[in-house]
């Protein structure tokens, strides 16, 4: 899907939050989870203490639905993050600030 709609998927894996505490870490000013199963999980220790927010998504993989029906769903859920992210990456550097991350990027998790 990603690939199909331009995303590049190289040398993307899925990781384990451990991977987020070893020393060669990225630094991370922000973090967004984005599963719906995620949010009432209890997330682990962020090294560096990024900013945090949750935008939910229903799980696109979830249900009955034929595997027409799967990629249609697979496909309006990225077009979510998409614009939230546009949004998101329009604003002026001054709405960039730790708190001012946080609190925007929740914010738009009600869009």
């Amino acid at each position: 899907m990603l690939q199909k709609e331009g995303i590049s998927v190289e040398g993307l894996h899925s990781k384990s939050w451990d991977e987020f505490a070893l020393p060669d870490a990225p630094h991370m000013d922000l973090v967004i989870t984005v599963c719906d199963n995620a949010a009432g999980e209890v997330c682990p220790y962020w090294p560096g203490q990024p900013a945090t927010a949750h935008w939910g998504y229903a799980d696109p993989s979830e249900g009955d639905g034929s595997q027409d029906e799967k990629r249609i769903a697979f496909l309006k859920t990225l077009h979510m993050i998409r614009r939230r992210l546009e949004v998101f990456t329009s604003l002026p550097a001054a709405s960039l600030e730790k708190l001012a991350i946080e609190k925007t990027a929740r914010g738009l998790a009600s869009e």
